[in-house]
């Protein structure tokens, strides 16, 4: 069973690689101040993130910058202090085709989405979550520095003692997005 996993994770990738030569998309980012809508790809099984992600959406949205968060939960039902949050969507393991890429909708608007930053919270490394990262079209991506990653979508990666502290986390993201002043544009394109 588990040969069949891997074998199938293995087709998911070549698949995703395939896809993400073919796209092409603006990184832009100029300072901190100019941000409108940050996008959050999340572990959503575990649950004792959510009060950080919450107060993170709070600040934000008291700055006027929208978030929305996109996470991965394994089960089969979520638990009830994710559901009716209309800045969270969760993808479901039913939500996952044969080489585990996500296929539902809320995904497919996500990925479209020309999110400001999009914050790459996903510390184990989940396949459906490496997906969205990876075809997002945000103007700027971050995540965890991963030295053993090559196709790495992101253009700031941060380099963190594990575990991660998610809240800590958070704070120098901002941090360190509060420092760049660029304001450069460049097209990404993997051919």
């Amino acid at each position: 069973m588990e040969l069949i996993k891997s074998i199938r994770l293995k087709i998911g990738r070549v698949l995703l690689t395939n896809k993400m030569a073919r796209k092409k998309r603006k990184v832009y980012y100029s300072n901190f101040s100019l941000i409108k809508s940050i996008g959050i790809v999340w572990d959503a099984s575990k649950t004792e993130d959510f009060p950080w992600l919450s107060r993170f959406y709070q600040k934000m949205h008291e700055r006027n910058i929208e978030v929305k968060i996109l996470g991965y939960f394994p089960g089969k039902n979520l638990p009830d202090q994710y559901t009716a949050i209309r800045y969270l969507t969760c993808i479901r393991k039913n939500e996952i085709n044969f080489f585990y890429h996500p296929v539902s909708s809320e995904t497919s608007t996500f990925i479209r989405n020309r999110f400001d930053i999009l914050i790459d919270i996903n510390f184990k490394n989940l396949f459906p979550l490496q997906y969205v990262s990876s075809l997002s079209n945000a103007g700027f991506k971050v995540g965890l520095f991963e030295s053993e990653t090559i196709d790495n979508p992101f253009q700031l990666m941060m380099e963190i003692k594990t575990p991660v502290d998610i809240e800590n986390y958070l704070i120098q993201i901002i941090q360190y997005l509060k420092m760049i002043n660029s304001g450069t544009v460049k097209t990404v394109d993997k051919n």
